[in-house]
């Protein structure tokens, strides 16, 4: 096979999550075990940091991994879902996996796959795992896929454990309420490992107390070591932001200091308090980071890591902006950074998956927008007739678009150059349109 035969063989041999939803998903790491065993457990070869997380944790990664980078190490970083190229999930110092690289790991344990059965997202660990060993990586990001305790990456025994935030998302999976989720995303947690936590509060900081407690594992909680604060209005090449170290907790940062990131949404004056205190336990494991460099990598995290559909804009006159915030708490940030914009009409190319809970994503959407429902082109999408229907029942109003595209074009085409267009809902609306 060659590098597109490949590909398409992973997609439609093994169960793939985007596809099928949760019945993609192997509850155990069996598989992964097998998979990784038979190439010599190459995630034993180099350093991790482990990043889980309900929204957040592709930012929070792609910038550690920025970070990293330009202080000299060869890093490796893993995420998904890829939104252009599969070779996105796997990238040394920015750079993706060579095709070549895809096509042979493919060839080498395909009597195995056969075999095992694993589900995509089994297969891609350990191709990541694997090319990660072979290139000496320094060390690597490992992004969980969702949840953390039997999550595929989860045979890692990282340096350190950083969990972003706990919202509901996946909640078949995961639980329906947010200690639950907390308890799966808090099984990324190693004995002695220690372990940075974004955002919690009540029995969600709780379960990571016990669970931290539990390891025998420090615990740092990011939001109370920082205050993030911007006076500017929202800027379309970088966002920049007086930070403040709040709990004095010895020389890694200076008490006051100015950062500019490339990241422009305003949720990221969340992420980077996660961020800060990730770096701070780095630098304390022994790993030479300088301001300078912290500074400067923070700037182009994009052009670094190849990070792409946060808050990012993609078009102008009029104003387009597309963004993967895809649930409850993803889009109130989405519309957070909206009321930092100055704008005529809002149109909004909106489509959404079935697996979500729509109707609260719905009820939080402004009545005075034009809508534009469509479907991306996954199985697990939700027909833009009935998002349509589901939309008007709530007094939002707009017309229903055979594919991503052609709604992108119809807001295009009924815009004024005054007016700003959102892309979003779900992270596949974003990548087709990118």
């Amino acid at each position: 096979m060659d590098y597109f035969q490949t590909v398409e063989y992973l997609y439609s041999r093994l169960p793939m999550f985007s596809r099928q939803g949760a019945s993609a998903i192997k509850k155990d790491l069996h598989n992964t075990i097998l998979l990784c065993e038979s190439l010599g457990n190459p995630h034993h070869k180099f350093k991790t940091i482990h990043v889980a997380g309900t929204n957040g944790k592709g930012s929070v990664s792609h910038m550690l991994a920025a970070v990293l980078q330009v202080a000299g190490y060869k890093t490796g970083l893993y995420t998904s879902p890829h939104l252009r190229d599969f070779r996105e999930r796997i990238r040394i110092n920015g750079e993706m996996i060579p095709k070549e690289m895809v096509v042979s790991f493919v060839q080498e344990q395909q009597e195995l796959i056969e075999k095992i059965d694993p589900s995509f997202f089994e297969v891609t660990v350990g191709m990541a795992f694997d090319y990660f060993a072979r290139e000496n990586v320094d060390i690597a990001i490992i992004e969980t896929g969702l949840g953390g305790r039997l999550d595929s990456t989860n045979i890692i025994r990282p340096i350190l454990s950083v969990i972003t935030n706990i919202g509901f998302d996946h909640v078949a999976i995961l639980g329906d309420t947010l200690p639950q989720i907390a308890r799966e995303k808090a099984g990324i947690i190693k004995a002695g490992i220690p372990v940075v936590i974004g955002e919690a509060t009540g029995e969600v900081r709780q379960v990571f107390l016990e669970k931290a407690a539990l390891e025998g594992s420090p615990i740092y909680f990011s939001a109370e070591e920082w205050d993030v604060d911007t006076q500017e209005e929202m800027n379309e090449e970088l966002l920049h932001l007086q930070v403040t170290r709040v709990i004095d907790s010895g020389p890694t940062y200076e008490p006051k200091f100015k950062l500019s990131l490339d990241l422009t949404g305003f949720y990221q004056m969340k992420n980077i308090k996660t961020v800060l205190s990730a770096i701070g336990q780095i630098r304390e494991l022994g790993f030479s980071i300088n301001d300078q460099q912290l500074y400067s990598s923070l700037k182009k995290v994009t052009t670094l890591t190849g990070l792409m559909g946060r808050w990012q804009t993609i078009g102008y006159q009029p104003r387009t902006i597309c963004d993967t915030g895809h649930n409850e708490d993803g889009v109130r940030e989405v519309l957070s950074n909206l009321k930092r914009l100055h704008y005529e009409t809002l149109h909004f190319v909106i489509g959404m998956v079935k697996d979500k809970d729509i109707q609260k994503v719905l009820n939080m959407l402004p009545a005075q927008a034009e809508y534009y429902f469509c479907a991306p082109d996954i199985e697990r999408a939700k027909p833009a007739i009935s998002l349509k229907e589901e939309a008007s029942a709530l007094g939002l109003h707009g017309e229903a678009y055979n594919s991503v595209a052609e709604a992108l074009m119809a807001a295009r085409e009924s815009a004024s150059p005054e007016d700003l267009i959102l892309v979003g809902g779900s992270t596949f609306v974003v990548a087709e349109v990118i």
